[in-house]
């Protein structure tokens, strides 16, 4: 009886590990815009949203969600920083038609900036 609640918490186990190192990834951030702005062919309006991305950092896939509903796609990749973002900002180009396009995001405390678009 013993070995059978070993291997069902070494099993157990095995299952919790595989499913962490799974959810890794994938990886998000929270950020906020106060301007419209643009991701691909989609107009944010100002508000709260998460970004998550995955693939490899020059070719990242990236979901724009709100409110858990994904609202834009995008492709992008990650960019060193030369130290660590103080706080989460967002970079956006002021565009001829004079709208603005999301090009970055820097998220608090993190050595990279996730590059949208632009590959």
């Amino acid at each position: 009886m013993k070995a059978i609640n070993y291997l069902a918490i070494c099993a157990l186990l095995a299952l919790t590990f595989s499913v962490t190192a799974f959810a890794r990834d994938k990886e998000s951030g929270s950020f906020s815009l106060t301007d419209h702005a643009n991701v691909g062919s989609t107009v944010l309006a100002p508000g709260q949203y998460k970004a998550e991305w995955s693939g490899p950092t020059n070719h990242l896939n990236i979901q724009i969600l709100k409110r858990g509903k994904v609202v834009a796609t995008t492709t992008g990749k990650m960019e060193d920083l030369q130290h660590p973002s103080p706080y989460t900002a967002t970079t956006e180009k002021t565009l001829s038609n004079n709208t603005k396009r999301l090009d970055a995001i820097q998220f608090n405390n993190r050595t990279q900036e996730l590059v949208l678009g632009g590959m």
